[in-house]
């Protein structure tokens, strides 16, 4: 599908993400607007998108509900009516599905969401600032989050106001680590503190040591609350796409983390990668 054809409908959904009328939103009529069947039309659009038609509306209106309860002092039911959902408790449902977290512990802890912004094909600007270092090693006591994606993790902890319980109230800096079996190329995911601040209830903790050594640190682009987690998502994919294959270095096995502070609210984080220099052939 072409550039032209597929921000055509993009502008399309977006002007009409409030309007839940048969024949606007739906396969069929997207389809008809593109020229493609409908078969075809959900094929090519995933292609271009990377989501099918009705999950990208629905993380659209779902998003720009949660950019709302932030700006608009107004009940969330009338602001989820707005954009289609014909009750809070269905409204709730989608939430819940999409975040692991329901919009009244949103509410409640202020944290940051993965929203989804209108797709563009255009490259993000704005680079992550990158170093090298070494770090001695760090041991973290924190909760496993083994069959969640980070996200969810991170809005499962937040919500929960976990940090201060793990330090008995007192702010500090958050770490989540990860770490992914070579065999299996399953995903170990863990959140919590370092271990020197760790002087509250621990019930449910364990302790992660971050081995010392070479690092490549990355520091996120400046985002607000609406656009931290897609910034995060981005500079991921930098470090893998851009960064470890233009500067001869490669990831070393072993832990990976970020490092946060949930309640400074700057919405930058950063994300230290082991390394070790690629080795040339000959």
């Amino acid at each position: 599908m072409e550039n032209g054809t597929v921000m055509r409908l993009i502008d399309h959904i977006e002007s009409h993400l409030t309007d839940d009328r048969d024949g606007v939103l739906d396969t069929a009529a997207l389809a008809d607007l593109a020229g493609y069947s409908p078969f075809h039309f959900i094929r090519l659009f995933r292609a271009a998108v990377g989501l099918t038609p009705a999950d990208y509306i629905r993380k659209r209106r779902i998003s720009e509900i949660v950019s709302r309860i932030g700006r608009e002092d107004r009940p969330l039911s009338d602001i989820a009516f707005a954009f289609g959902f014909n009750s809070k408790e269905n409204f709730t449902r989608a939430f819940r599905r999409e975040h692991r977290i329901s919009p009244s512990d949103y509410r409640r802890s202020g944290s940051s969401l993965r929203l989804y912004p209108p797709f563009s094909p255009e490259e993000r600007k704005i680079r992550p600032e990158a170093s090298l270092g070494f770090r001695d090693e760090l041991t973290v006591v924190a909760y496993p989050y083994r069959e969640k994606t980070p996200p969810h993790a991170w809005n499962l902890y937040n919500a929960e106001r976990r940090s201060l319980r793990l330090s008995g109230g007192t702010p500090v800096e958050d770490v989540g680590v990860m770490k992914r079996d070579p065999g299996t190329g399953e995903l170990s995911y863990w959140i919590g503190i370092p271990e020197k601040f760790a002087k509250g209830d621990l019930t449910g903790t364990v302790r992660v040591t971050i081995p010392g050594g070479l690092y490549a640190f990355f520091r996120t682009p400046e985002a607000g609350r609406d656009d931290f987690v897609a910034a995060i998502r981005y500079t991921w994919e930098y470090i893998r796409d851009v960064w470890l294959p233009q500067n001869g270095y490669r990831r070393k096995e072993g832990c990976e983390c970020e490092i946060y502070a949930e309640w400074s609210r700057t919405y930058r984080e950063t994300i230290c990668i082991p390394i070790e220099k690629e080795e040339k052939d000959g």
